[in-house]
């Protein structure tokens, strides 16, 4: 078995990322929306409820523009704010079903390219592209923590 390309990788895997941000942006505009607010929209999504100061750091905005971006996301009526159950003084936001914004439609060309790409690949490959994936997104959440805390 032959060693990994790491220079390849190290190539090849900048390129990746940089058409996936690129694919995010023209995502938002597709749907009307700035970047942040649909990044905003998704953190939401994967991570369910939390308070607005939890929304903040996690996109690394201050409070005052994360309230600014909660106001703007409640009036395209993509969050709401909710009582915390366990804490009434509190208030969590939470992401509802889009309406009025097709990501669906938006995310269907790429679906179809991927969907190509994938259907060339093994059922082993797809199993170790499962379980990048399922690693890669928490060591990139480490990273951005790490980012931000040098600041």
């Amino acid at each position: 078995m032959s060693s990994p390309d790491f220079a390849k990788l190290g190539a090849v895997y900048p390129r990746y990322l940089n058409a996936v941000v690129l694919h995010g942006l023209a995502t938002a505009q597709a749907v009307g929306m700035g970047p942040t607010d649909l990044y905003a929209v998704g953190t939401l999504v994967f991570h369910g409820r939390m308070t607005s100061g939890e929304l903040a750091a996690k996109t690394g905005l201050t409070t005052g523009a994360t309230t600014r971006l909660i106001d703007r996301l409640e009036a395209r009526g993509l969050v709401r704010r909710v009582p915390d159950p366990a804490d009434r003084r509190r208030v969590l936001v939470e992401a509802v079903e889009a309406q009025g914004v097709d990501l669906d439609d938006a995310l269907a060309p790429a679906r179809e390219k991927l969907a190509r790409v994938f259907a060339d690949c093994t059922a082993d490959e797809i199993a170790t592209l499962t379980e990048h994936f399922e690693r890669a997104a928490p060591a990139f959440h480490e990273a951005i923590e790490a980012i931000r805390d040098a600041r």
